[in-house]
């Protein structure tokens, strides 16, 4: 009888450690890829059958998980289908902040957006991808300074 205690203390324990230990980020269920801007639009919560993508500092989240707030007339469904970093740091569902645009954003409004970036976003959603202006210059032409490995949640076996 002891002997069993133990066993079902231990199992308790281990299960209340594990979960402190849990991956700080959501594993991608799928390669990532990028979007453009009109791919993105598909994903904005419209299409029951699609799933809800929102994009913040370039990076593509799966928000579907959260309907209730991002689905179609939910409250925060105007940021997704497109990159809303702006919106995002401004904490704003003004249309003009619906942007990944961040000139002329006050250091708090920037540490703002690192905080919910990294508290919120990253480990809530799964990542599905990247936005075409991560990747790219306006011209189209590659960043040089984009390094995959250094993405959240790239693998050498991920495709864009």
């Amino acid at each position: 009888m002891a002997t069993a205690r133990l066993c079902v203390l231990f199992v308790v324990l281990s299960t209340a450690l594990a979960e402190d230990f849990k991956l700080k980020y959501k594993p991608a269920t799928k390669p990532v890829r990028l979007f453009t801007k009109e791919e993105l639009k598909r994903y904005d919560g419209s299409k029951e059958e699609l799933p809800i993508y929102m994009a913040v500092k370039g990076v593509v989240f799966d928000v579907t998980k959260g309907k209730e707030f991002y689905g179609k007339d939910a409250p925060y469904n105007t940021l997704v289908g497109k990159d809303s970093t702006r919106a995002v740091a401004k904490m704003s569902l003004d249309p003009a902040d619906l942007t990944s645009d961040t000139t002329g954003l006050t250091e708090e409004q920037l540490k703002s957006l690192d905080s919910v970036f990294e508290g919120t976003y990253k480990t809530k959603y799964p990542i599905v991808g990247y936005t075409e202006s991560r990747i790219l210059n306006k011209d189209g032409s590659p960043n040089q300074d984009f390094k995959p490995e250094d993405q959240p949640h790239f693998q050498i076996k991920d495709e864009f």
